[in-house]
């Protein structure tokens, strides 16, 4: 298989290329030369925001093109254009945000979606994306197009910060946060299981929406923390807080405390019960929680701790002065004593 990744040195666009190095595939990367491709691939150079960024993809034919781009849909619909006489199939790294809120728990495919314009310049985060997957539609066709509508997505290569906030939390040792209830179902996908799924739906001759996160109650708030200690062996203690009392604090979920949001509500049903069964019965399988934070800690060590922050995205971040005060209200005002009784948010 000849795979063209538009993008494939970051992240969800680099899970994809290693994957497909590791099948066998013969990969070409375009990139704007900002970071090094895995060993293997052949790479292109050149910015597709840029008049002429496209000369390097004048010639080549690929069986598939993997796209991730997640800004002014044009770009998108510029690349298609210029692939579509010359690639079998384009497969669009998508996002659930492109669902109209509220998305109601358990919503597949069929879901209303925002509005989005496939030539449109750069607007917010949910129309970008579903003007990139309107441009694929025009470009590509129906039966040739592949939407990826992924959700929240963890493990190596994270340039986001979520997990790596969380494992530096962790590695620091002592009293942590922990936003209850312990046992919180969570769904995400790793990275790497996105990429396999993605290039399996290619070799199937998939077409259309799929969600792409893992089964609801894959993992837990509790198994994603506890992971975090055990990755890190850090002499840390995790002191779990009832919602009430994270809400009451003024911290605000998935932002100042990634992953996280409280049961019960439309952001969670959004977040964390997403319907599935399409790529479940289409091969997707996710790796247990313990795997994916292990590998995260292991990369994040190997790039000195620090993981590369994208500058399009907001980076998650406590006050230091809020969390210790929500834990001294757990430890009853006296710092280092045992949390008290009925404060563990399960």
């Amino acid at each position: 298989m000849r795979l063209l990744v538009l993008g494939g040195t970051e992240f969800v666009g680099r899970a994809v290329v290693e994957a497909a190095l590791g099948r066998g595939w013969q990969v070409t990367v375009f990139h704007r030369g900002r970071h090094q491709a895995p060993p293997g691939a052949k790479v292109l150079t050149g910015d597709r925001t840029a008049g002429g960024g496209l000369a390097a993809l004048a010639e080549g034919d690929w069986d598939a093109v993997v796209d991730t781009w997640s800004a002014a849909p044009r770009a998108v619909l510029e690349a298609a254009r210029l692939l579509r006489d010359r690639a079998g199939r384009y497969a669009y790294v998508s996002s659930r945000s492109v669902y109209a809120w509220p998305w109601p728990a358990g919503a597949g495919e069929d879901a209303p979606v925002v509005e989005g314009a496939a030539d449109a310049g750069a607007t917010e985060y949910a129309r970008d994306k579903r003007g990139g997957e309107l441009a694929v539609l025009e470009t590509f066709g129906a039966e040739r197009s592949l939407l990826v509508r992924a959700g929240l997505i963890l493990g190596p290569y994270e340039n986001v910060g979520r997990l790596p906030w969380w494992l530096d939390q962790v590695a620091r040792g002592g009293p942590v946060l922990a936003p209850g209830p312990r046992d919180l179902p969570i769904q995400y996908v790793d990275a790497r299981d996105l990429a396999e799924w993605l290039l399996g739906a290619l070799e199937q001759r998939l077409s259309g929406p799929y969600n792409l996160v893992s089964p609801p109650g894959h993992t837990t708030m509790g198994a994603l923390l506890d992971a975090c200690v055990a990755a890190t062996g850090a002499d840390a203690e995790l002191c779990w807080a009832e919602p009430e009392r994270i809400l009451e604090a003024g911290i605000e979920p998935w932002t100042e405390l990634p992953v996280w949001v409280p049961p019960g509500g439309e952001t969670y049903d959004a977040v964390h019960r997403a319907g599935v069964g399409r790529a479940l019965a289409t091969g997707l399988v996710c790796r247990p929680v313990t795997e994916t934070v292990s590998d995260t800690w292991r990369w994040l060590t190997a790039v000195g701790g620090a993981a590369p922050l994208r500058p399009d995205r907001a980076t998650p971040r406590l006050a230091p002065e809020v969390a210790a005060k929500v834990l001294a209200g757990l430890r009853g005002g006296v710092p280092g004593t045992t949390p008290a009784e009925g404060a563990s948010g399960q």
